[in-house]
């Protein structure tokens, strides 16, 4: 196996802030890690100083996309270059640390206990999220009930955006046909690996709200999550365990 075997997504839009910080952050996490901004044409400037930092560093690259498109989408067009080269796991991760970057060799030795799939969860064992307002916590932990409920899927975390894929598992979706691009891309995901069969994990986070920049949370971020999970569920005839279990 090379000696850097993974690749950390991290879509960016106005993190200005952030990006030379969680670059190192990154980085320094582990030798097997290489890092790919997808940049939707920030106009803060972002774009422009990932290509600086790649130019200092060989293990950051940068894709620049035309216009902010969408979170679901960067990760596709992240997961579509990241099977052009050789990565054999691919994580998703936000700029802004309110995922921790110490985190990542957890998932990566998670992966290589078998997993297909590793999930970071803030609610595995109690609630571990910080500077949260009490609306937006039970709004989450809310979300992660309505999907356990419809589709039966057991996921403590389903709309989490920090994970870890097996090359195979990302090779198995049809990627242009996943639909949705927000929360509800988090769980369309997740819903499709553990509906084919495929070995999910998942590992206590801490997720601490950002500290600079601003939110990209929206209410159409939380609609689309609603009608995702019940499209899911008739897709699949409310079918309520994995079609195939994998060895």
């Amino acid at each position: 196996m090379n000696e850097i075997d993974t690749l950390v997504i991290i879509p960016t839009y106005n993190e200005i802030e952030n990006i030379s910080r969680i670059s190192q952050a990154v980085l320094d996490t582990s030798p097997h890690v290489d890092i790919l901004f997808v940049d939707d044409n920030s106009p803060d400037g972002t774009g422009k100083l990932a290509d600086e930092l790649a130019a200092k560093e060989s293990r950051i690259h940068v894709m620049h996309r035309t216009s902010k498109d969408g979170l679901g989408r960067a990760y596709i067009a992240g997961f579509k270059w990241a099977l052009e080269r050789d990565y054999q796991f691919v994580m998703e991760m936000d700029c802004d640390f309110s995922h921790d970057p110490a985190m990542i060799p957890s998932f990566r030795d998670k992966i290589l206990e078998g997993h297909d799939l590793v999930l970071g969860s803030r609610y595995v064992g109690g609630v571990r999220v910080l500077n949260w307002p009490m609306t937006r916590l039970m709004l989450s932990r809310f979300a992660g009930v309505y999907v356990q409920i419809i589709t039966g899927m057991p996921i403590s975390d389903p709309t989490g955006g920090f994970k870890c894929f097996r090359r195979e598992l990302l090779q198995s979706y049809d990627l242009d046909a996943v639909k949705a691009n927000g929360y509800g891309f988090q769980i369309e995901m997740t819903h499709k690996a553990w509906m084919n069969g495929f070995r999910i994990g998942e590992v206590p986070i801490i997720f601490e709200d950002r500290k600079e920049g601003t939110s990209k949370m929206s209410g159409n971020i939380v609609y689309e999550a609603l009608w995702v999970v019940w499209t899911l569920a008739i897709r699949n005839g409310f079918r309520r365990a994995p079609r195939k279990k994998r060895i």
